[in-house]
């Protein structure tokens, strides 16, 4: 089986076409300042292209559907929606957090995804339960005695926050093995059900900021 993955939630673009049984056939991930937008599809196409596979010999496609950037999200679920339309494909939907508390997993001690919502905000995963809040409330209703390991640009661009509070019991996962890949989105979407195309919608979490503005 053949996913095509794509995930445009954080200034991480990447995309994937994942084999259900030999894993990856090719990934490309990028570092975006501005919009995904006029990136998404040229980085698909090429992904086809250096795979020597066609869009239509994908079975289904994988979407990661937020938190994050709010414009970054809607991009990613319209093309994501468009292709599945268009191929007659299921379309999986993964959550942003999930994909990064993957991409941490086998640590012995507790994995807290964290992505930068900004102003020291963070979206995270704890106790299954997905949030938006400040990460200093966050670190308030942890166990002071227990390690616990942080993997995001929530994690890495608010280091200080978390070690100051936390100090050794905060274990930060560098950038380069914290950002996410849609490999692993691909991967948690093999177990998932297939999303109704018609209904699906953003996992935001918080108001976007027309929203508060209004």
């Amino acid at each position: 089986m053949l996913i095509l993955g794509i995930d445009t939630s954080t200034k991480i673009c990447t995309c994937s076409i994942f084999d259900s049984e030999n894993g990856v056939i090719a990934e490309t991930s990028l570092s975006v300042k501005k919009n995904h937008s006029n990136i998404v599809m040229p980085i698909i196409d090429n992904l086809f292209k250096i795979s020597d596979l066609t869009i239509n010999d994908i079975d289904k496609i994988a979407a990661a559907i937020g938190p994050g950037s709010f414009t970054g999200v809607r991009i990613t679920l319209g093309i994501a929606k468009g292709l599945a339309m268009a191929l007659n494909k299921p379309l999986i939907a993964v959550n942003e957090l999930d994909i990064l508390e993957a991409i941490a997993s086998g640590n012995e001690n507790e994995i807290i995804p964290l992505i930068d919502a900004r102003k020291e905000r963070v979206y995270y995963k704890y106790q299954n339960t997905y949030v938006d809040d400040y990460l200093i409330n966050l670190i308030s209703s942890f166990d002071k005695n227990k390690k616990y390991v942080f993997v995001g640009d929530g994690a890495t661009n608010y280091e200080n926050i978390l070690k100051d509070n936390l100090g050794d019991n905060a274990i930060i996962l560098p950038m380069y093995n914290a950002f996410p890949r849609a490999s692993v989105l691909c991967e948690l979407a093999l177990n998932k059900e297939e999303a109704n195309i018609y209904t699906l919608e953003p996992e935001y979490i918080s108001k976007s900021r027309a929203e508060k503005n209004f």
